[in-house]
């Protein structure tokens, strides 16, 4: 039997789903919104950032993940949120949002402005550990998203590509989707070898992508 090129993450174990489940179980806190690299806190933990362009999901994502409706604020206007926010969790790493990219409706001096700070984040955080970036199922590997990939290889960070809003898609248009993804992904060294599927709305996903993050060292 051929393998798949990058598969989907397996079920975690009992024991790695109870670290994820215990990891967000705890408080999850808004710490801070950085909009230069001099407001970034102290690398004292590790940390994970979540990626993707507007409209992909991302704090819903994030809300699902900690089991907080608010904590990650959702925006009517994509680009809206240019900062990026770090959240604490008890006794585990920081989760960092990056702003959303691709978005048109921002005037060119701050995408620019953004664009700087992303790349700066990016190739000069070391306490950081994996890069979760979000691509929609129902659209697949965009332009903007080559992109963010393309800086991800350049910086040495691994980044995990995580499939949101799986319930939108029937299994068939799924499956084309999936295999777009797959070859887009193949000219990327710093990608993961596995995809995450998941559904915000019907939490799909949800408790594997938990266990990941708990399993980071």
């Amino acid at each position: 039997m051929t393998m798949l090129p990058f598969p989907m993450a397996e079920e975690p174990d009992q024991a790695s789903k109870e670290k994820g489940r215990l990891l967000f179980a705890g408080a999850t806190d808004f710490l801070k919104g950085v909009v230069a690299m001099d407001g970034l806190p102290a690398p004292d933990r590790i940390e994970v950032c979540f990626a993707g362009r507007s409209n992909v999901g991302k704090s819903s994502l994030i809300n699902a993940l900690t089991g907080r409706v608010k904590l990650a604020r959702a925006s009517n206007t994509p680009g809206r949120t240019q900062e990026i926010n770090f959240f604490t969790t008890t006794g585990g790493p920081y989760l960092v949002d990056l702003p959303g990219y691709g978005y048109a409706n921002a005037p060119l001096k701050i995408v620019e402005k953004w664009q700087r700070l992303l790349k700066n984040y990016l190739s000069g955080r070391q306490n950081l550990r994996r890069a979760f970036v979000l691509v929609d199922s129902r659209h697949g590997v965009k332009k903007v998203d080559e992109e963010i990939m393309t800086l991800l290889d350049k910086s040495a960070v691994t980044f995990q590509v995580v499939m949101t809003k799986a319930d939108k898609v029937k299994e068939k248009d799924r499956e084309k989707v999936l295999a777009q993804v797959r070859k887009a992904l193949s000219k990327h060294p710093a990608a993961y070898p596995e995809l995450v599927l998941t559904s915000s709305e019907k939490g799909d996903g949800i408790e594997t992508l938990r266990a990941i993050i708990a399993g980071l060292d």
